[in-house]
């Protein structure tokens, strides 16, 4: 709620907000006082949310949360680096909600900014799991885009840092808050498909070139410092923003942590496994010859105690689809085969026949790079409950950074020989000191994430 029209002392909202968050953590608080606590504040009381990075993705986590949260949420700040579509999203953002948020280039004024409970980020990966854990420090709750971190030790951090202030944190891996998806998970752990024991994951696209960049003058309206944020001073090049910052080691995290997390994340969760024992990834950049750094086709395999494995494919400018589609996930067992994707889930028995077909209710962008839709409506929605009424996260930040970790040990194991052990209950690498280098970054200068 906003000044204006707050009536109740700043702290006590919060505290309320935070006494129903810890009701979903298990926090021994008893539901008479959550009770006595939405008394005084009433049903009118608001959400004040912070956007932190604003066009495509961030746009669509916008228009969600304004569907989502009614008159229950407030957009009270947009944050972003690029002035062009910060003014453009403020005035998007006043037509919609009929307010006008604030407007700042600096996280770091997000974090002051005591008025603040919960912050979406959608900043490119370099700055997810600081920006998180800055907020986190700042009693503010956080929906945090995948990949939850940038490397293996950023995970550990936020990890703890959840721990440590007892705040709601969602990843946005929002398969997880689709209806057919839960029902398949559910279906498969009941023995729909006997015994499971492979998931194979896949994403297929057709990216262009991304070019030769040529060091520049900065544009005029971006703050390339700000940008840069916890990441060591480069020169600015021609070829990074808005995008392309994805395939350069030192901001993105490339294709598998970009995309592949979704459906390798949807394996994971259906297979019922934590840490793998044993990474192993080929691939290369085979499509062009220019500064991108990552693989343009990677395949990284997981195995895991117990018998089970994990598969996944990723194909970034080769866009040939499997079962009609550009990404997706199968898993496999003993009397059968699920096909899941953000659309719906297909049951199959040995011989190929489809045996079940169960469809979303609404559809969800899928290869494109906005990704909205019904599950990223759905996944909100559950972050506001936990927030609120302390219902059980989807995705929460522990869950989600295994995740993300398959996908850095999956990079990892791909510059280090192609293959690493994995110690199942840490998740490090085990006899592979170079490997373990790649554990964590250098930051620049009084920017470095502490727990």
């Amino acid at each position: 709620m906003s000044n204006t029209d707050d009536k109740t002392p700043k702290h006590t909202r919060r505290d309320f907000l935070r006494a129903s968050a810890a009701l979903g953590a298990g926090a021994s608080m008893a539901l008479s006082s959550a009770a006595s606590y939405a008394r005084i504040i009433g049903a009118n009381d608001r959400i004040n949310l912070a956007f932190a990075g604003v066009r495509s993705r961030g746009k669509a986590l916008i228009g969600s949360a304004a569907a989502v949260g009614g008159n229950s949420v407030n957009v009270h700040t947009l944050c972003d680096v690029d002035s062009n579509v910060l003014a453009e999203l403020s005035a998007s953002v006043s037509d919609l909600t009929g307010s006008t948020p604030k407007a700042v280039a600096d996280y770091r004024r997000v974090v002051d900014d005591k008025d603040v409970d919960a912050v979406f980020i959608a900043t490119p990966d370099h700055t997810h799991a600081p920006f998180a854990i800055y907020s986190m420090e700042a009693d503010q709750h956080v929906y945090l885009e995948k990949p939850g971190s940038h490397n293996p030790h950023e995970g550990e951090l936020l990890a703890k840092a959840r721990e440590r202030y007892g705040l709601v944190v969602q990843m946005g891996n929002q398969q997880r808050s689709a209806p057919t998806s839960i029902e398949a998970v559910s279906d498969i752990r009941e023995g729909l498909i006997g015994r499971p024991y492979m998931g194979k994951a896949w994403y297929a696209n057709t990216r262009g070139s991304i070019g030769t960049g040529r060091v520049t003058e900065v544009p005029d309206w971006l703050d390339w410092d700000l940008w840069q944020g916890p990441a060591p001073r480069e020169d600015y090049r021609d070829n990074l923003v808005h995008y392309n910052w994805h395939w350069f080691w030192h901001w993105g995290t490339g294709e598998i942590n970009n995309n592949g997390l979704h459906e390798m994340d949807i394996c994971r969760w259906a297979l019922d496994v934590h840490l793998p024992t044993r990474v192993t990834s080929s691939g290369g950049r085979y499509q062009f010859d220019d500064d991108w750094e990552f693989f343009d086709t990677q395949i990284a395999t997981y195995e895991y105690e117990g018998g089970k494995q994990i598969a996944w494919e990723g194909r970034s400018c080769n866009g040939h689809p499997f079962f009609g589609r550009g990404r997706g996930a199968t898993i496999h067992g003993t009397d059968g085969t699920v096909m899941l994707d953000r659309n719906g889930y297909s049951l199959y028995d040995h011989a190929g026949q489809l045996i079940k077909q169960v469809n979303e209710r609404a559809r969800s962008g899928t290869t494109d790079v906005v990704g909205a839709g019904a599950l990223t409506n759905l996944h909100i929605a559950n972050f506001f409950a936990a927030i609120r009424d302390g219902e059980a996260l989807n995705s929460p930040i522990e869950d989600g950074r295994i995740s993300t970790l398959m996908c850095h040990l999956g990079n990892i194991a791909q510059v280090h020989g192609g293959a690493l052990d994995i110690d199942p209950e840490t998740g490090r690498i085990k006899n592979n000191r170079d490997a373990m280098r790649m554990w964590r970054r250098d930051y620049a200068q009084g920017w470095e994430p502490k727990v």
